[in-house]
């Protein structure tokens, strides 16, 4: 019966294709998000969970300016909250980044 079954297996093996030269490659191009909210999204939604600040403090102008190109009303609200959220005790910075967050959702259009 094990003598069987080790011929099946084989045999599917085979026939398969397990290891043979037939499979085609595909180079995948992955273009990054066209988002400018997205690096400030994702900074919040970390505060939001009670994670403390990093080094992406550093990054804050950046993503504001970024941001003022394409969408100068939230590029306004995005810069004010990150500095109340900056001088905000630790303790209150989540409840301040969940606030935060809402207005700076995409938008249905």
């Amino acid at each position: 019966m094990l003598r069987t079954g080790c011929l099946f297996a084989a045999l599917a093996l085979t026939v398969f294709g397990a290891g043979c030269g037939s499979r085609k490659v595909e180079d995948i191009e992955v273009k990054p998000p066209n988002d400018p909210l997205m690096p400030a999204r994702m900074a919040l939604e970390r505060y939001a969970k009670g994670e403390p600040m990093g080094s992406e403090v550093s990054g804050f102008p950046a993503m504001v300016e970024n941001l003022r190109k394409t969408d100068p009303q939230r590029a306004d609200i995005l810069e004010k909250g990150l500095a109340d959220i900056q001088k905000a005790a630790p303790n209150a910075r989540a409840a301040k980044a969940k606030a935060l967050l809402a207005p700076l959702q995409p938008s249905m259009k």
